[in-house]
């Protein structure tokens, strides 16, 4: 690592922003790899498992736009340790409430959207921490907070089968207050941070074409990574009829290579621009979600698939938010708001579709095929961006 990077913001700020996001991407997603378990007590078909478990990402995307403006007005210390102590309420509530309908489990959804929230919190912490070169590597460290993710597939499942689902929402608050307490040890307020700005100042930013191309950038690359996270565990239970444990695993591992390699995605950008990474990334995407589409004849053809894929959209997160500061220097909670809850539209349109598609069709292949699709279209997007901001007609 750059010298120069050891030397620049503050190390213990960025170690707390990590670990925020990681224990907070961890209960966001939890419906998923419980969501085998949900299911079967209550008699769910594919399509209200795919609803059920897209909805926590809907719901954080939307309080992401909140946090966001939070950020702003509080710094992202105070907003962090609020939302932190809101979801463990909400948790303990849950727990002790003991829902067992399809409809109660939407508020289980709300509150797990509050730990999603926690991307437009954490981020600006770091970013505001770091000068513009290293931009890249402080949001990349950060980001693979991402990883969260793949602890709840490889513990959830496994932890379902012994205690049963409700008692593994009730034991996810120990993980969280003990970040808490950690979070309150380790982060500091960032020294200087942009001015706060009125709701007038939304209007000028939500009419920048730049603004919308990073949102859309953001909903293809998160969003991807974000709905297979939350559907994968499913996915190879159905369709392979792998044990719960073992499609957890297999969901955890393809989940963990994104996680880690968005700060190398960061990275990367830093040195040859986020455009420029963007486009190759994009167009190796949709070439392996097209391919996983056609229906891949083994268990093994598919993991080695979702693992390319999970690499492609982590790089892709670190590259977009590369972009995030550099584009909007003055803005940066607002636009990580933004960009933050496409990335929640994105994820929720994912997961939901491939439900959708299984009940309709039979076969996820349809929605992987579109997903593909969508890869290829960011990918022209990126492109014409690319000359636009660099100058080129």
């Amino acid at each position: 690592m750059d010298k120069g990077f050891l030397k620049a913001g503050h190390a213990p700020t960025l170690v707390a922003a990590f670990l925020y996001f990681d224990v907070s991407f961890m209960i966001w997603v939890l419906l998923g790899p419980l969501g085998i378990s949900i299911a079967h007590d209550l008699h769910l078909n594919a399509g209200q498992k795919g609803l059920l478990v897209a909805t926590p990402v809907l719901a954080g995307a939307g309080l992401r736009v909140l946090a966001g403006g939070l950020v702003d007005v509080f710094g992202p210390r105070r907003v962090a340790i609020g939302a932190q102590i809101s979801v463990i309420l909400g948790l303990l509530l849950t727990w002790f409430l003991a829902p067992h309908t399809y409809l109660s489990m939407f508020w289980v959804a709300l509150v797990l959207g509050i730990a999603g929230a926690s991307f437009a919190i954490a981020l600006p912490l770091a970013s505001m921490w770091y000068p513009p070169r290293y931009q890249g590597t402080a949001l990349g460290i950060a980001g693979a907070g991402n990883s969260g993710t793949a602890l709840a597939s490889l513990f959830a499942p496994g932890l379902a089968a012994m205690f049963g689902w409700l008692n593994v929402l009730g034991l996810a608050t120990l993980p969280l207050l003990a970040v808490l307490i950690a979070f309150l040890c380790l982060a500091r307020e960032p020294a200087t941070r942009p001015a706060s700005l009125p709701l007038s100042s939304w209007g000028p930013i939500l009419k920048s074409g730049g603004c919308w191309a990073l949102m859309f950038f953001y909903s293809v690359t998160f969003g991807g990574f974000v709905g297979l996270a939350a559907f994968l565990t499913i996915y190879f239970n159905d369709q392979y009829h792998l044990p719960p444990a073992v499609a957890g695993a297999c969901t955890a591992f393809v989940v963990f290579a994104g996680s880690f390699i968005r700060p190398v995605g960061g990275a990367l950008a830093d040195r040859v621009g986020g455009t420029k990474a963007l486009m190759l990334l994009y167009s190796v995407a949709g070439v392996v979600f097209l391919l996983i589409s056609t229906g891949l004849p083994s268990v093994y053809l598919a993991f080695s698939a979702f693992f390319v894929g999970m690499l492609t959209l982590g790089l892709g997160n670190g590259a977009v938010f590369q972009l995030v500061p550099i584009r909007f220097p003055q803005q940066v909670g607002i636009l990580t708001g933004l960009v933050g809850m496409a990335g929640g539209v994105g994820g929720f349109y994912l997961a939901s579709s491939l439900g959708a598609a299984r009940q309709m069709t039979g076969s996820y292949g349809p929605g992987f095929f579109i997903f593909g699709l969508i890869c290829l279209i960011a990918c022209g997007c990126v492109t014409l961006c690319h000359r636009k901001w660099a100058g080129i007609s």
